[in-house]
């Protein structure tokens, strides 16, 4: 094997930096990221730093990133899609929004990543994951605080909690689609017109309603429970909650974007982002999601999913194309409706 054959993990695991094929070099990377804006610039300067090549970013949401590349089709102008929800890559996989990748790093992977790739044909692949659940401001909330998901239907959070609205925020897709795996699709609805009652706003970020119940402007944030746990740790009241009726949870992806203008940089980008180093720098970053490399170290502050009361979420069905669709359309027809 020649130098210039050698793939981007090999090089890393041999404590090089990431190569580029001399015969189709690469000096620039278009990366769509759906995590929070610090966890984004830490990865785009690390592989910037490790490769030379200058990374583009921008950050969305998973469901504004997935209207994006599906608006781009005609046209890609990004080259990879790292973060967000699983849900939304999967949908983009079927679409054929996203390339097919075997990355040599596989074999190194947790198995729900490594299913991840399985079930969209190798088209994206398990970065990180976690529970979902919500987090309380205990300044606000002194007494009796909220357990479970039925907890947050009581009057005395009126116009206190919020959530993300499941168009624009994977976190809150992925809401909608544990409350119908959890109660059944009707009953699910139902408890989603319940809680209503109690939103104050639903937000555009995932990540947003947890950050406000970090300064007071609401009490309960529905959230993954790292981003509670991230609050909590930059000194916030904030307490993160596993739902005692069981909850879903994440498998933050990756894909490469079909057509996208840099393929030899992306392939470099999705090789170096399932290493155990690259896959540390989320701790660093105040991100405390459980890594999918096998031998990178899982954050302590990070909530195990051993420790959570979890559903068997059923990524394939509620990440294809035709189930996320339906499901979202009888949200704004049932919930987004609804008066505030």
């Amino acid at each position: 094997m020649t130098k210039s054959n050698v793939s981007a993990a090999a090089l890393i695991a041999a404590g090089f930096a990431v190569a580029i094929p001399a015969t189709a070099q690469a000096d620039e990377l278009v990366l769509y990221c759906s995590v929070q804006e610090e966890w984004c610039r830490a990865m785009s300067e690390a592989f910037q730093r490790e490769t030379g090549i200058d990374v583009l970013m921008t950050r969305r949401s998973s469901g504004e990133t997935y209207a994006q590349i599906a608006a781009e089709s005609e046209q890609p102008r990004g080259d990879v899609w790292w973060g967000g929800t699983g849900d939304p890559h999967l949908q983009a996989a079927q679409e054929g929004l996203t390339a097919e990748y075997s990355s040599p790093m596989l074999g190194e992977l947790q198995d729900w990543a490594q299913r991840q790739a399985e079930t969209s044909g190798n088209r994206t692949v398990g970065i990180y994951a976690g529970g979902l659940g919500f987090g309380y401001n205990s300044d606000l909330v002194t007494d009796n605080p909220p357990s479970c998901w039925a907890d947050l239907l009581d009057e005395r959070f009126a116009d206190d909690v919020q959530v993300a609205n499941p168009n624009s925020s994977g976190t809150s897709y992925t809401m909608l689609a544990t409350m119908v795996q959890l109660m059944g699709e009707d009953e699910a609805f139902e408890y989603l017109a319940n809680l209503h009652n109690n939103i104050s706003q639903y937000t555009q970020s995932g990540s947003a309603p947890i950050r406000a119940a970090a300064t007071g402007e609401t009490a309960i944030g529905i959230v993954f429970m790292h981003d509670a746990v991230a609050q909590t740790v930059q000194g916030a009241p904030i307490v993160a909650v596993a739902p005692c009726e069981g909850t879903g949870y994440e498998v933050g992806s990756m894909s490469i974007i079909e057509g996208g203008p840099n393929p030899d940089a992306a392939r470099a980008f999705y090789d170096w982002a399932l290493t155990p180093e690259a896959q540390e720098i989320g701790a660093t970053a105040n991100s405390f999601q459980i890594p999918s490399n096998v031998n990178a170290a899982t954050p302590e502050e990070a909530p195990r999913l051993e420790d959570i009361e979890l559903i068997d979420y059923d990524f394939a069905l509620y990440g294809s194309s035709e189930e996320r669709t339906r499901l979202l359309e009888r949200w704004d027809a049932d919930i987004g409706s609804l008066p505030q």
